[in-house]
């Protein structure tokens, strides 16, 4: 791996009196897509909410570029350019598609780069486009997915962490899903951080990965070592 764009260093992390995670350190190189893997509860995303100011941790550094983050405020963190596509879409119902995507852009001010990059979205995503007035609880789920990926690319992010983009949605929708992710990543040089069940899929598409376990790091290494990795294929690929 290169030198880490974004870097977490023995993070712990606590719910109450709830540990979380446990001394997890991993690095992501800039413009890559690394992968961070693990079962229900093991504490993946909270290390992205750690890395995005949501969850302050109770040991450890995130470094961005070599700077400290971990003791910023979560808007402060989104305006140094890491953009996090959540758990469920968090998507705003109510609002209209377009509503939606401008709320992405709310801490720009160049209001003319914001409408061209609207128009780009809608090129990525021909669906919002198609759909641009309706409200987003009218989206299928695979639709929303696209919304929220969208929105969070209308910050113009240096990074995007991305939390199971897969969930409930049907294969064939998972599939462009993917399809996107490696699109932002190839053409736009986006680096990403990608939380995802699916750990083949996952694997696929990523560089590198992280596999934690009750809140601590299991195993690392670059993704197609893993992937074929036997006590891996048994654990989290089905084999």
């Amino acid at each position: 791996m290169s030198e880490p764009f974004l870097s977490v260093e023995s993070i712990s992390a606590s719910y109450g009196n709830i540990a979380a995670l446990h001394g997890v350190s991993l690095n992501v190189p800039k413009g890559e897509i690394v992968a961070l893997l693990g079962a229900n509860g093991a504490g993946k995303s909270t290390t992205l909410n750690v890395i995005s100011g949501l969850v302050r941790p109770t040991h450890g550094v995130v470094r961005l570029e070599g700077k400290p983050i971990h003791r910023m405020a979560a808007d402060h963190i989104v305006q140094q350019g890491i953009i996090q596509v959540p758990e469920g879409r968090e998507i705003f119902r109510d609002m209209s598609v377009r509503e939606n995507l401008e709320m992405g852009a709310y801490t720009r001010k160049d209001r003319a780069a914001v409408a061209q990059d609207l128009d780009a979205m809608c090129d990525i995503f021909p669906r919002l486009k198609e759909r641009i007035s309706q409200k987003a609880a009218t989206l299928s789920g695979g639709e929303q997915q696209m919304l929220a990926t969208a929105r969070a690319m209308m910050a113009r992010p240096r990074m995007i962490l991305m939390d199971e983009p897969s969930m409930g949605l049907a294969p064939l929708v998972v599939e462009q899903i993917f399809n996107t992710v490696r699109t932002l990543n190839r053409e736009q040089g986006i680096t990403i951080l990608l939380v995802e069940q699916n750990a083949k899929l996952a694997l696929s598409v990523s560089s590198h990965a992280y596999i934690l376990e009750n809140g601590e790091l299991a195993l690392q290494g670059p993704s197609a070592e893993l992937i074929s990795d036997e006590a891996v294929q048994r654990a989290y690929l089905g084999a």
